[in-house]
């Protein structure tokens, strides 16, 4: 039985605003706020441009084509450590997508930050790219290991 109260959780906003503003939050490297947030609104506009939609659009889009649905953890039973397939919740599969996003476009070299976001955010917009891929990844697993759902806790 829990000691302790039960944990609240904050309601999730599904405003785009505030979803950029968080994502600037993960951006953001040493403090460096007004920095992340100058990058995130850069690589948005360079988005835009291209892609001739509006930038709240699309970012709300390639962040629902980022986000899993399901994902995989390791659960020990008698001596054998299983991948059990669990359902992820909205505010973990919005974490999950941002860095994801966040990761692939540091991983590409050559050209600024502000680049890098833009066209990883026009990839995630298309249903391609490394953040999408990662989530196909997962979800494959997650489809793999299907036999051990029983498991679950």
């Amino acid at each position: 039985m829990r000691r302790k109260t039960k944990k609240r959780s904050k309601s999730i906003s599904k405003d785009p605003d505030v979803l950029i503003s968080q994502f600037v939050n993960m951006i953001m490297w040493d403090g460096k706020k007004a920095k992340a947030k100058k990058i995130v609104e850069q690589a948005l506009e360079v988005a835009a441009k291209k892609l001739n939609k509006g930038t709240k659009e699309i970012f709300s889009k390639a962040i629902n084509n980022v986000k899993p649905t399901l994902e995989v953890k390791s659960r020990r039973v008698g001596g054998a450590t299983y991948q059990v397939p669990v359902e992820v919740s909205s505010r973990r599969a919005i974490s999950l997508a941002f860095r994801w996003i966040r990761d692939a476009a540091r991983n590409k070299k050559g050209s600024p930050m502000r680049d890098r976001l833009a066209s990883e955010l026009i990839a995630a917009f298309n249903n391609e790219g490394a953040a999408v891929k990662k989530k196909e990844d997962t979800h494959k697993m997650a489809q793999a290991n299907k036999a051990f759902s029983h498991y679950r806790w």
